[in-house]
């Protein structure tokens, strides 16, 4: 079990969102939201990728602080089938899954995409809709369309079928984020 982390006294402890991830660009998102919220966020990517397991979850939180409203979630593409059944056997954790990349989150900040795209094409359609736009980098202009747009990208997230192409269940990082910073002491 890891260590409790002992409340201020006075305050309440914000919940650690424990975030494990594929890639770069999963990596940099869980960073920008960092930087936005200002609520503790571990971030573990690439380390386990595609071998993540239960086992893996629990040594990593073992060696950290712990608090028993932690959360634990996965930022990974799903476009293989198999990763989704091993990501959705692992408990106690939400499932952040784009289908077929994360750009796919990206770009519903600037539309809707309710057709089948591969991850080519939801690059390119990015690139076009941010100018300048290079996998695994979020320039300003992303950050601020991140940002500015993030409740017409949920909107449009939630309309899709979850875990077919496309979807993205990513928006419930934000709204959990958004949910923690919220709480009243």
């Amino acid at each position: 079990m890891g260590r409790n982390r002992k409340p201020p006294k006075g305050k309440k402890i914000k919940p650690t969102f424990f975030v494990f991830c594929e890639g770069e660009t999963e990596e940099q998102y869980v960073k920008f939201l960092k930087s936005q919220y200002r609520i503790p966020i571990e971030i573990d990517s690439k380390k386990a990728g595609n071998r993540i397991t239960a086992k893996y979850i629990n040594h990593y939180k073992k060696i950290r602080f712990t608090h028993k409203k932690d959360k634990t979630f996965f930022l990974y593409d799903i476009d293989a089938p198999k990763m989704l059944k091993k990501l959705q056997a692992i408990k106690n954790t939400i499932l952040l899954a784009s289908n077929p990349c994360v750009e796919l989150w990206y770009l519903l900040h600037f539309k809707e995409q309710k057709a089948e795209i591969d991850c080519k094409k939801c690059n390119e359609e990015l690139a076009k809709k941010n100018i300048g736009y290079k996998k695994g980098v979020i320039n300003n202009k992303l950050k601020e369309n991140l940002t500015n747009k993030q409740l017409k990208a949920i909107h449009r997230a939630k309309k899709l079928e979850t875990f077919k192409n496309p979807c993205s269940t990513v928006y419930l990082l934000p709204e959990a984020l958004e949910e923690a910073k919220n709480e009243k002491n």
